[in-house]
């Protein structure tokens, strides 16, 4: 007897059949986090459409329960393969962390996360082979970048610090804020005395606090954005597939679950244009 499961994976995989070069990029995350993302991806990929989803109705993933992280996937990335996307990047660090490794082979599409990119940087990034990472409660309990960073770099020592402070301070608009640089001191603190050498902003959200971070730690210490390197693996992956697409006026949708007013007017001064037109979506 076939049952819904094996229609619904046959349905999604008529569908990867027909992705084509025109078909959009899938792109997700809790908030603004992933703007980080979506700007190498601008960049990097100037004619690619790009779907971008925000699911700030449920901001911040950090501190939740790992099965519940996956179930929010298993929401999301069905969502994105139903609209047509022929790639996705997780452009969370937590989701990659605790999601990807579960249901990257689950669904009939590319996906990329941002852990082997980023920890792929940093280790090239090293000198010393002390390597500092700030990042969710969850994605630093994962040991994912601790795991990966020792697999490519055995004598590798990786000091990690999470920083549950900073979505929702950067959520709020308070990149600049006189606490924010308080919170930041305290966080940075531990892995400054380990005389770390290179540091991982192991949250798609981080990187929006570049500025303030590398005031901290001064000028000795690499500041490793996942992001670019993560934009390169996914254009190498679109080449090798016969997925990318040349040429043409790009399009991009935002969707988010919470608020468009709050989503469009943080996010367009992140990403430093305008946002206009994002749309409310419910995912399950």
């Amino acid at each position: 007897m076939i049952t819904e499961k094996v229609l619904s994976r046959a349905g999604e995989k008529a569908r990867h059949e027909k992705m084509v070069p025109a078909s959009p990029i899938g792109v997700f995350d809790s908030g603004v986090g992933g703007l980080t993302v979506l700007q190498q991806l601008m960049h990097k990929l100037p004619h690619e459409d790009i779907i971008y989803l925000a699911d700030t109705a449920r901001l911040p993933y950090g501190g939740r329960p790992p099965e519940e992280i996956i179930k929010i996937n298993q929401e999301i990335l069905p969502f994105l393969i139903k609209h047509g996307a022929k790639m996705i990047v997780i452009a969370c660090g937590t989701s990659s962390s605790i999601a990807y490794p579960i249901l990257k082979d689950q669904y009939p599409i590319q996906m990329i996360s941002l852990i082997e990119p980023g920890s792929r940087a940093a280790v090239d990034a090293t000198r010393s082979g002390v390597i500092g990472l700030i990042a969710t409660v969850g994605t630093v309990n994962s040991h994912s970048y601790q795991h990966k960073i020792k697999e490519l770099k055995k004598e590798a020592v990786v000091h990690a610090v999470s920083c549950p402070l900073f979505v929702p301070l950067i959520e709020g608009g308070f990149i600049e804020a006189e606490e924010t640089r308080r919170v930041a001191k305290e966080y940075l603190k531990p892995l400054l005395k380990e005389k770390i050498d290179t540091l991982i902003l192991g949250c798609t959200h981080y990187p929006h606090l570049s500025r303030l971070l590398k005031q901290i730690t001064g000028p000795n210490i690499t500041l490793i954005d996942p992001a670019e390197e993560t934009v390169n693996e996914a254009k190498k992956m679109l080449k090798e597939a016969g997925n990318l697409r040349p040429s043409g006026q790009a399009r991009h949708e935002f969707l988010v679950t919470g608020s468009v007013m709050q989503f469009e007017e943080l996010g367009s001064r992140l990403l430093g244009r305008p946002i206009i037109g994002a749309r409310q979506v419910k995912l399950s």
